[in-house]
């Protein structure tokens, strides 16, 4: 009676394992991922920032976004962080925000990371990666330069000098 009872249960563990092996290869192989593509519209997302308020892309219609995905591990980006904050309040008054989303880390980590090189521009954490998958991003930092009509005009991938910076932000003025 106990071995029968243990091969059901193993019959049923097993056929969990390959249901869930079943649906890992549908949806890697078999369903069609929309990648962010430059002229394609920024895909809406909602996300916390640092002070607990919301931020959701479309709010900033109007505005040109430089949208930049970061982690406080990654060199490159330490390294951007402040061109990207010495630019920020010159570029904000000119209808240029930008949008710095962190890649799951702890808030404290984040916190302490902006504090130590003084940002002033939103932080925001994407908890879950829903929206770095969303955008399919790969290696950071990455940066969307997204128009004021929420159109993406450019995608960056890697270091971006200072001078990188101030271009990029010229580039999305309205």
């Amino acid at each position: 009676m106990k071995k029968q009872q243990r091969l059901v249960v193993r019959t049923a563990i097993l056929l969990v394992l390959l249901a869930a092996v079943g649906y890992t290869i549908y949806a890697n192989f078999f369903t069609e991922k929309t990648a962010v593509a430059v002229g394609s519209t920024a895909p809406d997302f909602v996300l916390t920032d640092l002070n607990g308020q919301k931020h959701r892309l479309s709010d900033y219609r109007g505005k040109g976004v430089f949208l930049n995905f970061w982690g406080t591990w990654c060199k490159p980006c330490k390294r951007e962080m402040p061109y990207m904050n010495e630019w920020y309040p010159v570029y904000k008054q000119q209808g240029v925000e930008i949008l710095a989303v962190n890649v799951g880390e702890p808030k404290l980590s984040v916190k302490k990371f902006a504090e130590r090189f003084g940002l002033t521009f939103p932080i925001v954490i994407d908890q879950e990666d829903q929206v770095l998958n969303v955008y399919n991003v790969g290696p950071l930092p990455t940066t969307f330069l997204i128009d004021k009509n929420g159109k993406v005009k450019q995608i960056i991938t890697g270091t971006m000098t200072k001078e990188d910076i101030r271009r990029h932000l010229e580039s999305i003025k309205p």
